[in-house]
């Protein structure tokens, strides 16, 4: 037996609710610039410094350069030590960030050549 169904089925075209087209938009607006700011908005947030990891305000400069120094010499060792594990294109990247670390090492160096020059 054939049963004669249209394709697509017919239905009733007047929806039980009356679109604007300029709510819908406005609406679309909203919702958009809520989820996503604009940059002029973003800029004119004012920041607020996370709280969670601090530095103590009366330190000294030289004792904060001595610490970059070092903690800049464990990371270098660290990326080393991770070379050796690496061949080609990974390792190559591993030794540039190296590279990025080095010079960033002679740049505090030399700044606390600086606050303390050498006798």
């Amino acid at each position: 037996m054939f049963k004669v169904t249209p394709n697509p089925p017919d239905s009733d075209p007047a929806s039980p609710y009356k679109l604007d087209s300029n709510k819908l938009n406005e609406a679309a607006e909203r919702a958009l610039d809520y989820h996503f700011p604009s940059s002029a908005d973003i800029k004119a947030t004012p920041r607020t410094p996370s709280t969670l990891f601090t530095v103590d305000p009366e330190v000294k400069t030289e004792t904060l350069m001595v610490y970059l120094v070092e903690t800049l010499a464990s990371v270098d060792v660290m990326v080393h030590q991770l070379v050796d594990h690496l061949e080609g294109g990974d390792r190559n990247a591993l030794l540039g960030i190296s590279n990025s670390i080095m010079l960033a090492e002679i740049t505090a160096n030399r700044v606390l050549d600086q606050i303390d020059p050498p006798q």
